[in-house]
Parts: C-alpha cells; sequence; structure tokens
C-alpha cells in the first residue's frame, strides 16, 4: 500500500503538471492515490475521498447535515467546508421523472442496469491485493447485487466489460457500455465501485450483521444532476428508515460520471479497499431491498433472499412448531401417566402438527 507521504506528493504532482499544461486543475473523474480531507466549519473532519476535492462540491453526512466546499489546499490535501443546513427530500424531481418513466414504461417488467467504470477495484480482505486487472473483486459485489435484485423478482443486467486502465479516460470507455445499457430501458443506472478511504470509515452493523456502509456518488456537472440529486436522497431515506447505518454518506462532486446519461444514474461505493469483501458483497442484498422500496414500492417479491424478514418468518414458524410440540409432550404425560405411553402419543402429536414429516405416521 502507498504511503501517506508518497500519495500526497504524487497527487501534488499531477495537479501542478495539468495546472502548467492545460490551466486547470486535475480532473474531478481522475480518482487515483489522493486522499483529500473535509473539514466543517467547527475544525472537526467531515469525511474523506479517494481523490481531489473542488470548491462547490457538496456533502450530504449520515446525519444529513448539508455542507458545500468554500475552499481547497492542494498542498495539504484537505478542503474546508460552510454549513448548509439540513438536508431534505427532494420530492417533486424525484416524483417528476418516476411518474413520467412509469407512464412511458407501462407494465414492462422490473429492470436495472449496471456496470463498473473501474475494473480493477478489489478488496485487500478477500482478494489479497486492491488492483486486479482479471477476476477484480468489484466484481463479486456486483454480481451479489444482481442475484438480489433478482431474488426479488427484479430483473438485473451487469455488464462485465472491462475499461482498464483506471484513468481519466476510464469514464470514457465505460461511457459505450452505459449506453448500450440504457438502450434495454432500465428503471436506474448504477455504476458499481469500491472506496479507497481507511476501513474503519466504512464498517457497520445493520440488523446485527457486520457488514459495509455504501457512499451514494453524484456527479454535479450535467444536465440531470437535479433528478441523479433526488434519486441519491430518495434512496438514503430509505435506508435510514429501513436499515440505519447502511447508507454512509452522500458526496456531490464535479465531473458528470456519465450520469447525464440518464436521470436515475448512480454510482454506488461499496466498502474500501480495506474492508472485507464478504462484508460489501453482503451490504448488496440490503441495497436491493432499499432500490426495491425506491422504484417499485416494495412490490417486488423476495424468492430465496437473505433477507431479514425471510429469516423472521422461518424464526417465526419454528418456534410455533417448538411451542406446540412441548404442549403436546406435556399434555401426553399428563393424560397417559407414564413416560412410554406419553411418548408414543407425543410422536403421533408430533406427525399431526408437522404435517406427517416427523413423529409416528400412522398406518
Amino acid at each position: 500500500m502507498t504511503a501517506p507521504w508518497a500519495r500526497r506528493a504524487a497527487c501534488a504532482l499531477a495537479a501542478l503538471a495539468l495546472v502548467l499544461l492545460f490551466g486547470t486543475p486535475a480532473s474531478a473523474e481522475t480518482d487515483g492515490d489522493c486522499l483529500y480531507t473535509l473539514i466543517g466549519p467547527d475544525g472537526t473532519a467531515l469525511t474523506q475521498r479517494a481523490g481531489r476535492m473542488y470548491v462547490g462540491d457538496e456533502y450530504i453526512a449520515g446525519d444529513d447535515g448539508w455542507y458545500r466546499v468554500a475552499s481547497v489546499d492542494d498542498a495539504a490535501q484537505t478542503a474546508t467546508a460552510e454549513y448548509l443546513g439540513r438536508s431534505t427530500e427532494d420530492i417533486p424531481a424525484f416524483s417528476a421523472y418516476a411518474e413520467g418513466a412509469k407512464a412511458s414504461k407501462g407494465d414492462g417488467d422490473k429492470l436495472i442496469a449496471m456496470y463498473s467504470t473501474h475494473s480493477d477495484e478489489s478488496y485487500l480482505p478477500g482478494d489479497g491485493t486492491a488492483s486486479k486487472w482479471k477476476g477484480a473483486g468489484i466484481y463479486d459485489v456486483g454480481d451479489s447485487l444482481k442475484q438480489a435484485l433478482e431474488a426479488r423478482g427484479i430483473k438485473a443486467v451487469y455488464s462485465r466489460e472491462t475499461f482498464l486502465p483506471h484513468d481519466a479516460d476510464a469514464y470514457n470507455r465505460s461511457r459505450r457500455t452505459a449506453e448500450e445499457l440504457l438502450k434495454q430501458g432500465p428503471d436506474a443506472l448504477l455504476d458499481i465501485h469500491r472506496d479507497a478511504v481507511p476501513a474503519e470509515q466504512y464498517e457497520t452493523e445493520v440488523d446485527g450483521e457486520d457488514i459495509s456502509k455504501v457512499r451514494l456518488f453524484v456527479g454535479r456537472n450535467n444536465q440531470n444532476a437535479a433528478e441523479n440529486r433526488a434519486f441519491a436522497k430518495q434512496i438514503k431515506a430509505a435506508a435510514d428508515e429501513k436499515y440505519p447505518g447502511l447508507i454512509k454518506d452522500i458526496f456531490i462532486g464535479k465531473g458528470n460520471y456519465n450520469q447525464e446519461l440518464y436521470p436515475h444514474a448512480l454510482l454506488l461505493e461499496f466498502g474500501t479497499h480495506e474492508i472485507e469483501k464478504k462484508k460489501a458483497m453482503e451490504a448488496a442484498d440490503y441495497i436491493a431491498d432499499v432500490l426495491d422500496n425506491v422504484l417499485y414500492g416494495g412490490s417486488a417479491k423476495a424468492e430465496g433472499a437473505k433477507g431479514v424478514k425471510g429469516g423472521a418468518v422461518a424464526r417465526g414458524v419454528g418456534w410455533a412448531v417448538g411451542l406446540a410440540v412441548l404442549a403436546a409432550a406435556v399434555y401426553a404425560l399428563i393424560s397417559t401417566g407414564g413416560l412410554k405411553s406419553a411418548w408414543h402419543k407425543l410422536g403421533r402429536s408430533v406427525s399431526e402438527v408437522t404435517g406427517g414429516l416427523f413423529g409416528d405416521r400412522k398406518r
């Protein structure tokens, strides 16, 4: 792993080179070894980003605090933010698109399309490296999300195209795939990534399960920015209500990230290179449930999904059967007055309770 001082030096030199050549800072869509820290008005660190921050970038924290970058110090790799107040859901912007899409699509299939622009992104715990040019870990996360969506009756298309190398032109290369996916008329277009900040920033527990948080990333320089942002806010609001701690935050950064192609386009960062890949994969099941609620009102049925509700139902049935068997045992012992007779009677009772699956069957 690159040392912090080396990352700072590499980032500073790259930024300086582009300034000298073009008179502008490095592209917002070049997410390399730079690790910028966003500082709040009170001097505390709000968040970090594996990539340069720009004046005008916005940040919506986990507690819905809303900030805007006011200044950037490239030498220190820090940015200072002003507080804008509490972020609220932009329901009109989201609803306007959702209703239009529903009217144009009618009763067509529920469909979500996905791809991964940074095709090398991997996880140290799980892949053994943070970057793999073949069989990258990010595709395991994308596959997990695809399976979780399909378990809920939602058709999911996940392109495993690669767009190497991981450079400023990666989004131009992935754009062609995004355009092809959009020809299928999806309800959402998702670019699946992972972050590159310390693991502890993504560690969380949801419903008693240790999983990874997910960051939502919106590009602010495109004609669909308002709808993209509204979509991200809806996802966060739904997740905060049902699975508190799942959504880390929303970062609204300079650039378009191919999101100008579609109002329901979004970049999702599942964990970081230092977090266990398994935790990122498990977060996909919860994200699938949130997407189902936001896009389809929770109408899709989870068949075979790991979902919490399915587990709760199974546990409830188990308790009901257990209590019934216990009651039958007590009744048998009392009514027969002997253990042998009670055991025989209990066997018949268990057979009746379980529909003949267990206990003595009638011959």
